[in-house]
């Protein structure tokens, strides 16, 4: 309240008894904001003797209504000037409730922008990592004084995130007891919350203060829900001085947790898929193909799928014991992408059981077919077996097609030679017959085995023009002499720019070449070693 302004007005303010009666209160004011009459209602909130606040004294009919507090309450006042002086009646209309609402609806406005933009922020990443980061910055700067994400224990130890407000983020692994919090342990377990109220802050373990935090005033903690199962807890903390978590603030922290452990249950899961993922892709990609037994061998894969590692095509080297004898299998596996891959994995697991009878190509494969052949499955491989020793300064090929175009001798010269070797499908009559052909390859000669997604790409100027068989003798025609590593990428390549950004098949070879010279050892026999004249 303001002191008394003493009033210049000698005679009395005519009202009329309309005006004292009226439901809502009105005062008269001076010039000087000095206080001339008030209705009946007025009196209840402006007693006779004291003064009217400062917000409505200092007002002047020019401003138009204005707004201010009287006793706690809201009010509205309305200017009505007198014509006949300086004297103003002002009506109060109280607006408290109103705003209350206003107030009430700005908070929930931004609650509502905080949790979109909580889920944009979250959602922008399927990192668990930067999940926990997001949401401890977050709720530190929206909700409290700081913030800990705490994920579900982990080889005896708790991931954490702790952040205070305008802080960074801290990651570390707490190997701690959750029970000396309240609540803790069961919001880890996905448990409805503990009251703050019921939260002692003195309490509160030094592990869960952030470092120069000071005394703590309140904690809230509540779980983070997860997809079916809790994806961690989350304590929100208040320094000493600062108001109390009130129960709207604990519904709100509710929701903020709700969408956080969603995002990180969905991240937590990602990388558990992608684990597994990597896990098996490892078994069913293509391995990196080294120099075996004094023969080098080379491969290249592409998937039909650009966004893919995996397809129907395969190929292996498989060492004996004593490295006296390899076998080569290059296959092509009916379909494409996942599908095809696992057929592919079967395959390659069933044939790596059999190397003991590898020196039978035709048992092998009979084997193999009884595997795959299944009234209830069209699936079908075609495939081609290579048992390669190296004899002297050259290298003897044992070859065996089962339905898969025969391989490419690149001689010295130049030449190019089809092996003569055919054979039926494998995975589709009840035996296989096959035909297996005997080769020397000469120092600097190589033996290309291909699937088909080579010769049958679908390219050229025009677009539609197969690759095909003549094509490819002409490039490996060029490619005497080469490296085996050198061989494969240069087909590769072509095949590459001859489709273009067509759709393709799976597309793999390998080659193998009788190296020129005398052959040193790598260190490990991984590497390509050394050749002597």
């Amino acid at each position: 309240m303001i002191e008394p302004r003493q009033s210049t007005r000698t005679t009395p303010v005519s009202t009329g008894n309309g005006w004292w009666g009226a439901p809502h209160p009105a005062v008269v004011l001076d010039g000087n904001g000095a206080l001339l009459a008030a209705n009946e209602v007025a009196t209840l909130l402006v007693p006779p003797g004291d003064t009217v606040p400062d917000w409505l004294a200092t007002a002047s009919a020019a401003d138009g209504r204005v707004h201010g507090d009287i006793g706690g309450r809201g009010f509205e006042a309305h200017p009505v000037p007198h014509g006949d002086d300086d004297s103003v009646t002002w009506w109060l209309v109280e607006d408290t409730d109103t705003r209350l609402a206003i107030e009430a609806l700005r908070v929930e406005r931004e609650r509502t922008a905080l949790l979109s933009e909580v889920s944009s922020a979250l959602l922008a990443s399927l990192n668990l990592d930067r999940c926990m980061d997001v949401t401890a910055r977050l709720a530190a700067e929206h909700l409290a004084d700081a913030a800990v994400v705490i994920a579900p224990a982990a080889r005896h130890r708790y991931p954490a995130v702790l952040c205070v407000r305008d802080g960074d983020p801290v990651r570390t692994r707490l190997r701690v007891h959750p029970e000396d919090v309240p609540g803790l342990a069961e919001a880890l377990q996905g448990f409805p919350p503990v009251p703050s109220r019921w939260i002692d802050p003195a309490s509160t373990p030094d592990w869960l203060r952030p470092d120069g935090f000071g005394e703590i005033g309140s904690v809230v903690v509540t779980p983070l829900p997860g997809l079916g199962v809790a994806a961690g807890a989350l304590v929100l903390l208040r320094r000493a001085g600062q108001p109390a978590f009130d129960e709207g603030e604990e519904v709100f922290a509710r929701l903020f947790a709700a969408r956080a452990g969603a995002a990180m249950s969905a991240a937590r899961m990602f990388a558990q898929q992608n684990s597994i993922t990597e896990t098996l892709m490892r078994e069913l990609l293509p391995p990196t193909l080294h120099q075996v037994g004094g023969v080098e061998f080379a491969g290249r894969y592409r998937a039909a799928q650009d966004t893919e590692r995996i397809g129907g095509d395969f190929y292996d080297v498989h060492p004996t014991a004593d490295d006296d004898e390899s076998l080569a299998v290059l296959g092509d596996v009916c379909g494409k992408g996942l599908e095809a891959a696992v057929l592919t994995g079967k395959i390659r697991n069933t044939l790596h059981a059999l190397l003991p009878m590898s020196g039978d190509h035709l048992r092998v494969l009979n084997r193999l077919n009884d595997t795959l052949v299944n009234p209830h499955s069209t699936r079908f491989a075609t495939m081609v077996l290579a048992s390669v020793r190296r004899e002297g300064a050259g290298v003897r090929l044992r070859l065996t097609c089962a339905g898969h175009p025969p391989p490419f001798i690149v001689r010295a010269d130049g030449q190019v030679e089809e092996v003569a070797s055919r054979g039926n499908l494998v995975g589709v009559m009840p035996r296989i017959e096959a035909t297996s052909t005997t080769v020397t390859l000469a120092p600097g000669e190589t033996c290309l085995l291909f699937t088909d997604g080579i010769t049958e790409a679908h390219g050229g100027p025009l677009g539609g023009e197969l690759f095909g068989e003549d094509r490819l003798r002409r490039v490996l025609a060029d490619c005497a002499g080469m490296p085996a590593d050198a061989i494969v990428e240069h087909v590769q390549m072509l095949a590459a720019q001859w489709i273009g950004d067509r759709p393709h098949d799976d597309m793999a070879v390998v080659a193998i070449t009788a190296p020129r010279g005398s052959h040193l050892t790598a260190v490990g026999g991984h590497g390509p070693g050394r050749y002597t004249a």
